[in-house]
Parts: C-alpha cells; sequence; structure tokens
C-alpha cells in the first residue's frame, strides 16, 4: 500500500480523530459505516482501568471524506493511526465495515495485530442481490455536500438496530438518525463503496494467527450471525459470543454483554 495525504492526515491529527483512555495493552477500535468513534464509548469506559482503549474516526467522518478509497486504503490509516499514539502493535476491534477492514490490516500489517475482536462482521462479500440495493440506497448521495436526507436515514434503521432495541430502546436509534442527518451526502456514499465491492479474503483467513474473538448480534439484520460462523473454521485461534436481542451494531444495542466478552476475551488471552 502507498501512503497519500488522507493517511498522512492521522500520522499528524490524531488527537483530533481519537478517544483514548486507559494505559496498558492497547485495543484500537474502528467503527461500521454510518457510525462514528462514539459508538464505542462503552467500551472505553469499561476497559480503561486495564487496557489503553483508543477509538477513532475513519476517512468518512473526517474532512477527507470525498475522494475514492477502499478497504485497503482503511488498513493503511489504521496503521497511522498505530503510529499516531505511538504503539507498534494493538488488538484491533472493528464493528461491521471495521472488521472488513481488521482483516485486511491483519493481512496487509501482520506483525502490528495482536488480536482481533470482529463485531457483526464477516469475511465473505455481500451477494450481488445486496450489492445492487445497497448501492441504490446511497446513489443518490453520489457528489452531494448537502446532509443526508433524514428519509434514508430513518430507512437504514432496519438494517442497523435488531427488532427488539427499534421496539424498547427508540430513542438510541433516533439519536443515531439525528447524527446521520449531519453527515455529507458524499462522505455515506464513498463510506458505503469502500467496501460494497470488496473480495472474499476466506481463503487468506488460515493467514491469520492471532486470538479473534467474533461478537455477532442474534438479531442482526444485515449480517445473519451464520454468515459469520465460517470464519470458526478458517481462522487458527478463533471463539464467537452471540448477544441476544442485540441487532448489527450490537456493541451499542447491547454494552454490558459486549464489554464482558471483550474483556474476558483479552483477560484471558493477553
Amino acid at each position: 500500500m502507498t501512503d497519500d495525504s488522507a493517511t498522512e492526515m492521522y500520522r499528524s491529527r490524531t488527537d483530533a480523530l481519537t478517544a483514548d483512555v486507559g494505559a496498558g495493552r492497547p485495543i484500537v477500535f474502528a467503527h461500521g459505516t454510518l457510525m462514528d468513534r462514539t459508538m464505542f464509548a462503552p467500551q472505553l469506559e469499561a476497559l480503561q482501568d486495564e487496557y489503553r482503549a483508543v477509538a477513532y474516526d475513519l476517512r468518512a467522518r473526517t474532512d477527507r471524506y470525498a475522494p475514492e478509497y477502499d478497504l485497503w486504503d482503511l488498513a493503511d490509516d489504521c496503521a497511522a493511526v498505530l503510529d499516531g499514539i505511538g504503539e507498534d502493535s494493538a488488538v484491533v476491534a472493528g464493528m461491521s465495515m471495521g472488521g472488513f477492514m481488521a482483516l485486511r490490516f491483519a493481512l496487509e500489517y501482520p506483525e502490528r495485530v495482536d488480536g482481533l475482536v470482529l463485531i457483526d462482521s464477516m469475511a465473505t462479500p455481500h451477494t450481488p442481490d445486496e450489492q445492487a440495493v445497497y448501492g441504490d440506497l446511497v446513489e443518490p448521495l453520489a457528489g452531494s455536500l448537502d446532509p443526508t436526507p433524514r428519509e434514508l436515514a430513518d430507512g437504514v434503521t432496519d438494517y442497523l438496530f435488531g427488532k427488539t432495541t427499534r421496539e424498547e430502546h427508540p430513542e438510541l436509534v433516533d439519536a443515531w438518525v439525528d447524527r446521520w442527518t449531519t453527515y455529507p451526502g458524499a462522505a455515506v456514499y464513498h463510506e458505503l463503496h469502500s467496501w460494497l465491492d470488496r473480495a472474499d479474503v476466506t481463503d487468506r483467513l488460515s493467514e491469520i494467527d492471532v486470538p479473534v474473538l467474533i461478537v455477532h448480534g442474534a438479531e442482526d439484520p444485515s449480517i445473519d450471525p451464520s454468515r459469520a460462523e465460517p470464519m470458526l473454521e478458517e481462522l487458527p485461534d478463533a471463539e464467537m459470543t452471540l448477544l441476544p436481542e442485540a441487532g448489527h451494531t450490537a456493541n451499542c444495542e447491547r454494552p454490558e454483554a459486549a464489554n464482558d466478552a471483550i474483556r474476558s476475551f483479552l483477560d484471558e488471552r493477553f
């Protein structure tokens, strides 16, 4: 991978792009599409007494949202984040798109990965039908500097939150919808297209020889847990925790259960 101005930005502006708490072995969190570093606030709060917990904003939440980029570019950015916080390696935790990136980061920078936490993610690509649906959803946003329309933001809640959360915790859903409507349309367009046409990396999972925790919402409407399970067979050292009554943003929807799973994994394996 080659360096560019966006990746250099992570080296020079780490403080403005990250939440960084605690001390000890580092764990670095990368968010999913439409989300930002604040989605990991419960995890940073829970881990900071024993670990250095860092969450950062990926390109779409910065002023570098407009140019095209892919998951390998995001992996380079993650390396730049490690440089910026002065860490040679870390446990890398990624939710959805962040998980797609984390797998590629582990393949591109194996010496910088101590372990992985994959939250509502998978190694396989989306199906052609899914790619068409998602592509059509954001096509009107191409090149737009206007805020993301509320109608679109409301519509994607069915993809990002589980049934229980939508019914019992509408305030959480509404808070994120309000935030999504502040994003420039082009930011959302390029964010989704960074992973929409990604290749399958299943045949390379055997190269990732570090402990891996898969955390998945049982009610994930976007990536059914069954689509994450094959990684258990292909990764040399992986385990999976299913979170009941949680959807695609499982660590936000059921933070205590997610925290317990992640802390147990870190305490036992590191």
